[in-house]
């Protein structure tokens, strides 16, 4: 079974964090997984830097800036992820933009991926339609979960059909902004959280964009399986570097 599957099998709400491959420094990557590992985080979306992410907010964006700065490739990220299932046993999920997989080659980039052991991707700007007619198959020949989002304004036809192609997780985004864009929820996120909960679709959410902290955690986490928190976490690396991950942790698992 994909380690996404087991972990999503466990008693318990899930913690995923996300961070941008090769940033603060290059070669910060495997550190931080497995310091994020080490102090209880559940799932790990590693972010493919790309110049042009529509979906990021300016702490994202300019994480992913730095890192293609500082070398960050496709290639770059494969070799120094091969040997990390030595010491790493939680899910690992790539998440970036589809261009990067099309010039990689997308049976080559899954390939790699099933190499080195990363268990799902998540792909913004690939719709679920054309994954469906295109590419699936080749996902599906190695392993690889593809995670797909829904918004606020993504209509109940569409989310059932998204809930009828998901193998994992649905990503529910909390709301229709980019990135980081936000911190806690309102009235109108609980409604869209509840709406969501009460459709019992078949595949669990986990709820990103906008949660940053320990209340914010917990408000997402009632309504769903678990919580993605990125842009909070790239704004701690880029002020404390790679060597504080515990208090950061701490701080959101705990009140």
């Amino acid at each position: 079974m994909n380690r996404i599957n087991t972990k999503l099998q466990e008693h318990k709400k899930l913690l995923s964090i996300y961070f941008t491959a090769g940033y603060p420094n290059l070669n910060d990557t495997v550190s931080i997984i497995q310091s994020l590992e080490k102090n209880g985080v559940d799932m790990i979306e590693i972010g493919m830097p790309f110049s042009d992410p529509l979906a990021d907010g300016p702490t994202i964006q300019a994480s992913s800036t730095q890192a293609l700065k500082n070398g960050m490739t496709s290639e770059v990220l494969f070799d120094q992820l091969k040997d990390i299932r030595k010491t790493v046993s939680i899910p690992l999920i790539i998440m970036g933009y589809f261009n990067p997989m099309l010039q990689y080659g997308v049976e080559a980039f899954c390939k790699k991926c099933a190499e080195v052991g990363i268990d799902g991707l998540i792909i913004p700007d690939l719709p679920v339609d054309v994954y469906h007619d295109q590419y699936k198959s080749i996902f599906e020949k190695h392993g690889i979960i593809n995670v797909f989002l829904i918004t606020p304004q993504t209509s109940d036809e569409r989310i059932r059909f998204i809930d009828s192609m998901s193998e994992g997780f649905i990503y529910m985004v909390s709301s229709a902004s980019v990135t980081g864009s936000s911190s806690g929820f309102g009235d109108v996120h609980t409604d869209y959280f509840k709406r969501i909960a009460q459709m019992e679709l078949e595949s669990p959410q986990i709820i990103g964009f906008g949660i940053s902290d320990h209340n914010s955690f917990t408000q997402a986490t009632q309504y769903a399986k678990g919580a993605i928190i990125g842009s909070a976490f790239v704004k701690h690396l880029s002020t404390e570097g790679s060597t504080k991950v515990e208090s950061f942790i701490n701080s959101l698992l705990r009140p």
